[in-house]
């Protein structure tokens, strides 16, 4: 092995080069890696610390990933997603954890064959997103057994084969919340209710319905999860309605799902600028981040998008990767500010040259929304949504047809949001 010139001298850990690293094999990092190596770069390799790849649709049983004319289930899709990066000439290492940065393009890991030094000419961080557990969402209470996220829930169900409960309670109302229950029922137990602070469902209305009509599924919104109680297992959630009253759901079994934070713990270790809306590393059209080489994509930058975004992503971000390797141009960028009731937009900054489409989140219900983009006073584009009504959790799109209008040496762009 070759030494690595900008690897501390005072380092003894073995180190490396390649011509890209990738950090997380989930739909993003895999989909990158595929169409990289079959551009021709050689060495393309993917590092995921979990013992398999693909991501969360390793543990998703339903079916719906991939293209609409040939759905598959998660797994097989993640198998799929795997097996292609390969076929491509990728080199994909599983256990492999990345732990810290020794110099811009190099990043210290550790593995089944101990501590390594790898450096690349170009970085692509692809470490997904988690969802927040009981205690980040400081739900009060006693600390039994039987507590999940939906993560933890589908791992334990589909990957391990456990039973995890009689009777659960689903805290959420959104597309994962529906897997979680899917998951639930598929490990034997009952769903009591579903419950959301907010006033409906924030998923599809055919799946809502299906839930509680032939499931039998309540669903109680405006309500909020006041208490955990029970000593050694769950026996039960307290919860607040609308109205002040409190009531005790008997269960054995609480899922928290949604609320999904980025895993952002290399890009912040490393000082890349961060989105103070997201929390995940601030980049733009081309999915750069601060740091000239290194590039972000997939539910890092969005927590919750489907997995075919997060594919679709991986493609662009290494179609930006190509270019950096052949041309090293890393353009000039101004931040994306969403104003209230906007939580965040990704990407969160832009250039004159971006055309990749927006993501907005927003807090409260908005109906028939309005977007305005301006800069410096200067307006950009008005976007009108034909949705009657855009939910939390919901995504809200606006194109980019307005981006070559900017000015790269002016301040912020700003969106702003009003009634129809």
């Amino acid at each position: 092995m070759r030494p690595v010139s900008d690897v501390s001298p005072a380092s003894t850990t073995p180190a490396r080069t390649v011509d890209v690293l990738i950090i997380g094999a989930g739909p993003a990092g895999l989909s990158a890696a595929t169409r990289l190596a079959g551009a021709g770069v050689a060495r393309v390799e993917v590092l995921e610390r979990e013992q398999q790849a693909g991501g969360v649709p390793r543990h998703c049983a339903h079916s719906g990933f991939g293209p609409w004319t040939r759905p598959r289930t998660g797994p097989a899709y993640a198998r799929r997603l795997a097996e292609t990066a390969v076929h491509a000439g990728a080199t994909l290492r599983t256990g492999v954890t990345a732990l810290d940065w020794e110099a811009p393009l190099t990043l210290t890991t550790v593995g089944p064959g101990g501590p390594e030094a790898i450096t690349a000419r170009a970085v692509l961080l692809a470490t997904g997103a988690r969802e927040r557990p009981r205690a980040a969402r400081l739900v009060p209470g006693t600390r039994p057994e039987g507590v999940y996220t939906t993560g933890e829930l589908q791992q334990a169900v589909h990957l391990h084969g456990q039973r995890v409960g009689t009777r659960a309670v689903v805290i959420g109302a959104e597309t994962v919340s529906y897997a979680a229950a899917a998951a639930v029922r598929a490990s034997g137990a009952e769903v009591v209710a579903m419950v959301t602070e907010l006033p409906d469902a924030q998923t599809d209305r055919a799946l809502a319905r299906y839930a509680r009509l032939v499931r039998g599924v309540p669903l109680l919104t405006r309500t909020t999860v006041t208490e955990l109680l029970g000593q050694g297992r769950l026996s039960g959630v307290r919860v607040r309605h609308r109205d002040g009253r409190t009531t005790v759901l008997p269960c054995d079994t609480v899922v928290f799902t949604g609320d999904f934070v980025p895993d952002h713990e290399l890009a912040r270790r490393t000082g890349l600028t961060l989105d103070p809306g997201t929390r995940s590393p601030a980049v733009d059209g081309q999915l750069h981040t601060s740091r000239p080489g290194v590039l972000a994509a997939g539910s890092l930058l969005h927590p919750a998008e489907p997995a075919a975004t997060a594919a679709r992503e991986g493609v662009r971000a290494a179609g930006a990767v190509l270019e950096w390797l052949v041309n090293g141009d890393w353009a000039e960028s101004v931040p994306i500010v969403p104003e209230p009731p906007l939580r965040w937009i990704a990407p969160h900054r832009v250039t004159p040259a971006d055309d990749l489409p927006y993501v907005l989140r927003t807090a409260v219900p908005l109906t028939r929304p309005v977007l305005h983009v301006t800069q410096n006073g200067r307006l950009l584009h008005t976007e009108r949504s034909h949705r009657g009504t855009v939910l939390p959790n919901r995504p809200l799109r606006l194109p980019a047809r307005w981006t070559a209008l900017v000015d790269p040496k002016g301040p912020e762009v700003r969106v702003t949001v009003a009634a129809e």
